[in-house]
């Protein structure tokens, strides 16, 4: 697409969003006509991952800041973080049905589950990772590392090799969720957790490592650094290490934000290897999920009428995407299905 054609479409698409996200009727008692007006194709590519029949949906509202959504399969439920409200949330999509599944959660960010259908959850006000085992009790995989509390940790995912990677930003200790706010007792970076117990730094070369996913066969890494220069990076895994690390997209490249204040959070791939990146901050034509290729290029994305802050795969084949937006909860149905199990 020549570059008069693309600045011609992101403006008329970023336009109509905006029309359309103030004038729509998010209870779904008017639905919207088919295609979703706010589902933008700015790419061909990006037509293939989408269903012509499926409109955005608003599942629930309410929370304070919606985070960490992860689906459990044997379970066939989502869960995610309300993290001031201190509390972690389910759906049940048989019938919609939404419940506070833990009441003290110690202001858990990010959640995922383990090859084992454990839940993993990373947690601000005790700074530390915790496993939630099947008979109901606590393991604490991680709260230091050489001797040092851990900051707050925020995101992850685990590796084919049952390793847990997770990022450490301070934005837990800066809300004051444990009584001491703005201390950092360490560098913000990256770490894994080796299935033996071991804990190991993956890098510290981003500002405010945040969302983490890995790419369908696990040689990539892409983490985001909401820090500036407020970028998405992509690395080559090496064993408990990575290298090679590169800028894989901006926040100048995702759509309309010439002034650079927007930013993502959390990231999840399909099983073509396409990046979904939240992405916030900036308001109408910009908030929502940003979609990439492998590459880096944009293909298209999904409009909210809230900062999006992350996302990730579910239902029984894995192709309904469920996205944490501020204070809602949103899905939409997609053509494709997540790398991984959540």
């Amino acid at each position: 697409m020549n570059t008069n054609r693309r600045t011609f479409l992101t403006s008329f698409a970023v336009s109509a969003a905006t029309t359309t996200l103030l004038s729509r009727d998010w209870s779904g008692q008017t639905p919207e006509r088919y295609p979703d007006p706010d589902v933008i194709v700015l790419d061909p590519e990006f037509g293939k991952l989408i269903q012509g029949n499926s409109p955005i949906r608003r599942l629930h509202t309410g929370m304070l800041w919606a985070e960490g959504p992860a689906w459990n399969g044997s379970g066939n439920y989502l869960v995610w973080s309300d993290i001031p409200n201190n509390a972690q949330m389910r759906y049940l999509p048989e019938d919609g049905h939404v419940s506070v599944m833990r009441n003290n959660a110690n202001n858990s960010n990010g959640n995922t589950f383990d090859l084992q259908g454990r839940q993993i959850s990373f947690e601000h006000a005790t700074r530390r990772v915790v496993r939630y085992e099947l008979d109901g009790k606590i393991t604490v995989l991680a709260d230091k590392f050489e001797g040092k509390p851990l900051n707050a940790p925020n995101d992850g995912a685990v590796h084919a090799d049952g390793s847990v990677w997770f990022t450490d930003p301070g934005y837990g200790s800066m809300m004051d969720y444990e009584g001491n706010k703005g201390e950092l007792f360490l560098k913000e970076s990256v770490y894994r957790i080796d299935p033996s117990g071991e804990i190991t730094k993956v890098t510290e070369d981003l500002e405010k490592p945040n969302g983490l996913c890995f790419s369908p066969d696990y040689q990539k890494v892409y983490i985001v650094d909401s820090g500036s220069p407020k970028n998405i990076r992509v690395y080559d895994v090496d064993g408990a290490k990575v290298k090679n690390g590169k800028v894989f997209a901006t926040n100048k490249g995702m759509l309309t934000d010439k002034a650079a204040k927007g930013n993502s959070d959390g990231v999840r791939c399909d099983i073509e290897g396409n990046v979904w990146a939240s992405a916030g901050w900036i308001g109408d034509g910009y908030d929502g999920v940003h979609v990439f290729n492998s590459a880096g290029k944009m293909l298209g994305y999904i409009k909210l009428p809230e900062t999006a802050s992350n996302l990730c795969f579910g239902g029984p084949k894995r192709n309904r995407l469920f996205i944490t937006a501020s204070q809602s909860l949103y899905s939409l149905y997609v053509n494709t299905r997540g790398a991984h199990h959540c």
